[in-house]
């Protein structure tokens, strides 16, 4: 697995108060996906449900009150119902500044249960196989800056391209900085840059400036690809690296947009272990990563959206296996400056035999599309998502600050 490097420096080339310029086109938008269906259930704990506990005699998270339970092992109150789970404890302080919001029982109308139909669907934001083949990040991207040169608007971090953003135009997938370089050896790479600065210069339409733009680019990388440029450590893995790399595009000012990132691992049928565990150490990470972006964000975190999501959520009764099957609703969480945070957002369906649904599964009360829809509305400079959810009426559900 990759690593990164622990040491920590000041970003030499814009300082400690750098920020993202402002946009008619809103926020930057980093889509992390927990690729696996994860168990929204131990994620954002319902320890006010008492069926909860019957459901999950092994793999249940201790209420945040509980006596028979360390300090460690419970989880973190986030109100009178709903809980993190204790790995999530770095996410806490932004939870606590109102920067971070959990939507619960949300997910897709479709019930499947298959990670590729759930994952097809999801990502190319429809409820049914009928529609657009492209993505919904790619309709978004292309209908949000159809005319912007960037090099660098839409990123996919990994090895292939995600089909959320499939259709897209100039999106591109990495997995390092690195990848962005011209491609000759040292030698040849100066007189190569100088004939191509001369080819685009008088070059007159989108391809001249995208041209211009991308070396600008490969410019900017260059001169900072030998700094560790996080101003804050990251987890030693491959998504601490992903979001490492993204903060330092964003303070590179390259024109990013649109960020894909995936977590997989999340397909706990056996030994997901509760407050300790695969999935704990999952979730550890996760926040982590997430924290540290955060803070390395700094004065610019106001001009960043992000919105995790998973395909489905896990059954609610656990295995035999101390695992989870696969079920239907799941959770979303919100992070950024504007988001209604510190709140669980949940119509709540309940977990007793009468209120679960097909073979014992968290209800899905919010169609997914809501949140994405509003997101796209109050932040990402829409005026409409009819183009982005072709068929679908979103309908407010209060995620956003006036």
């Amino acid at each position: 697995m990759e690593t990164t490097s622990p040491a920590v420096r000041r970003l030499p080339l814009f300082g400690p108060r750098w920020r993202l310029a402002d946009s008619p086109a809103g926020d930057v938008l980093v889509v992390v996906f927990l690729r696996g269906a994860a168990d929204g259930l131990n994620i954002v704990v319902p320890f006010g449900d008492p069926a909860y506990y019957r459901l999950r005699p092994g793999l249940a998270i201790a209420p945040p009150d509980a006596s028979n339970a360390a300090v460690s092992e419970r989880a973190l109150r986030l109100d009178d119902r709903f809980g993190f789970h204790p790995a999530l404890a770095p996410l806490m302080p932004a939870w606590q500044a109102g920067h971070v919001a959990a939507i619960h029982a949300c997910g897709s109308p479709d019930e499947s249960r298959s990670h590729f139909q759930a994952m097809e669907l999801m990502e190319r934001g429809l409820s049914t196989p009928a529609g657009p083949a492209s993505g919904w990040l790619a309709r978004l991207l292309t209908e949000r800056l159809p005319s912007e040169a960037a090099a660098l608007r839409g990123v996919a971090w990994g090895t292939s391209l995600p089909r959320s953003l499939a259709g897209a135009g100039s999106v591109s997938t990495l997995q390092d900085l690195s990848d962005v370089r011209l491609s000759a050896s040292p030698a040849a790479a100066d007189p190569l840059r100088q004939v191509m600065g001369t080819m685009y210069a008088d070059a007159a339409g989108p391809l001249g400036a995208l041209g211009r733009e991308s070396l600008k680019v490969v410019d900017r990388l260059e001169r900072v690809s030998s700094l560790d440029l996080a101003e804050h450590a990251y987890p030693p893995t491959d998504f601490g690296r992903q979001l490492r790399q993204t903060a330092i595009l964003l303070k590179l000012q390259v024109g990013l947009r649109v960020v894909a990132l995936d977590r997989g691992g999340w397909d706990t049928h056996f030994a997901q272990g509760g407050a300790s565990g695969w999935m704990a150490r999952l979730l550890g990470e996760f926040a982590a990563g997430l924290a540290a972006f955060l803070a390395d964000l700094g004065p610019a975190s106001p001009g960043v959206s992000i919105v995790v999501m998973t395909e489905f959520g896990r059954r609610a009764r656990e295995n035999g296996s101390l695992g989870t099957d696969h079920g239907h609703g799941s959770v979303m969480l919100l992070l950024g400056h504007k988001v209604a945070g510190g709140r669980v957002h949940a119509a709540w369906p309940g977990l007793e035999d009468g209120q679960l649904v097909g073979p014992g599964d968290l209800a899905v009360t919010l169609d997914y599309r809501h949140v994405l829809a509003e997101l796209c509305l109050r932040r990402l400079g829409r005026t409409s998502v009819a183009d982005i959810f072709p068929g679908f009426t979103p309908s407010p559900v209060g995620l956003f600050l006036d």
